[in-house]
């Protein structure tokens, strides 16, 4: 029930990535509210944490929503992930309240993939959910967002970055000296600071910061890309010039477009809580909600919350 484009865009295409992959999918909301389901299962849900709702709140008042029976449902164990386009903090109150923290997990963390054309995303975390933070939290985070780039890309040992205001050790708050020296320590492939510009480069797998500065550095970069998205479109076709340039240009700039539309990345996954979360960007349209639900299925099939648990042990 949550997102933009709900219901009909998140039935959509939860009927979608019911048949091209093959995965049980089963809905949950409002049945009177919901379009054709496909034959798809409801798990019925009466009421809605919606946009402008406090998560927290939210989520403690309304016990019927479909964001807290979704998360119930894979702590019953009648699912084996959630995913929401709606409310991110409700997605992250509900699934830390509903399924609980992984065991020794102070904070949990929202990983972001920030696509790297040519090559495989860059892992951000924290990308919102802490906005303080101590020097051991961006430690596990660091653990937990390798494991994550191993599971979903494959990478074999992960480059971990620290996001500071410059590459030197020496650079950046109390917090990011702190823990440069604790991911030294650690055993991780840390590869020492990086800047905000490397975010969409090849300089590291999982770039690491708090929630505040995480969410500032996404948003910062989302806008940037939308501004230069609309220059490009709009400077296009505005003469017989132009138009001619756009008959070239616009083909061999499509596959970069694709790579850094929102749609294809399959949505942030909320990290150190006790099963596979995946949070999709409010605009979600169906083919977001197919890709979300297969990094979902890639998730659950790898072990990934088992993985992550081995991971913070460590």
């Amino acid at each position: 029930m949550g997102g933009d484009k709900a219901p009909d865009e998140i039935v959509a295409g939860a009927i979608q990535a019911a048949k091209e992959l093959g995965a049980p999918v089963v809905l949950v909301g409002d049945p009177d509210r919901l379009p054709d389901t496909g034959g798809l299962d409801v798990i019925a849900a009466s009421e809605v944490v919606g946009m402008a709702d406090d998560p927290a709140a939210g989520v403690r008042r309304k016990k019927d929503s479909s964001i807290v029976r979704a998360a119930e449902a894979v702590r019953d164990g009648r699912a084996s992930a959630m995913v929401s386009a709606g409310n991110t903090g409700a997605a992250m109150a509900a699934a830390l309240l509903r399924m609980g923290r992984l065991s020794g997990v102070p904070r949990p963390a929202i990983a972001t993939p920030i696509p790297v054309p040519g090559s495989s995303p860059t892992v951000l975390l924290d990308a919102g959910a802490n906005a303080d933070c101590e020097p051991g939290w961006l430690l596990q985070f660091a653990q937990m967002g390798a494991t994550f780039a191993t599971a979903r890309y494959g990478i074999g040992r992960p480059r971990v970055a620290l996001l500071s205001i410059g590459e030197e050790a020496t650079k950046g708050n109390a917090l990011v000296k702190e823990a440069h020296a604790l991911l030294a320590a650690s055993g991780l492939n840390f590869i020492g600071n990086v800047e905000g510009r490397d975010l969409m480069s090849d300089a590291a797998d999982v770039v690491v910061t708090d929630g505040f500065t995480g969410n500032v550095a996404l948003k910062s970069l989302e806008g940037a890309l939308r501004f230069l998205v609309g220059a490009v479109i709009g400077a296009i076709g505005t003469s017989d010039e132009t138009r001619k340039a756009g008959d070239v240009l616009l083909p061999a700039l499509a596959p970069m477009a694709e790579q850094l539309d929102p749609d294809a990345t399959g949505g942030a996954m909320l990290l150190g809580v006790k099963g596979v979360c995946i949070i999709s960007h409010g605009s979600s349209s169906a083919r977001a909600v197919v890709n979300a639900i297969r990094v979902a299925s890639e998730m659950v099939d790898g072990e990934l919350v088992a993985r992550l648990s081995e991971a913070v042990r460590a």
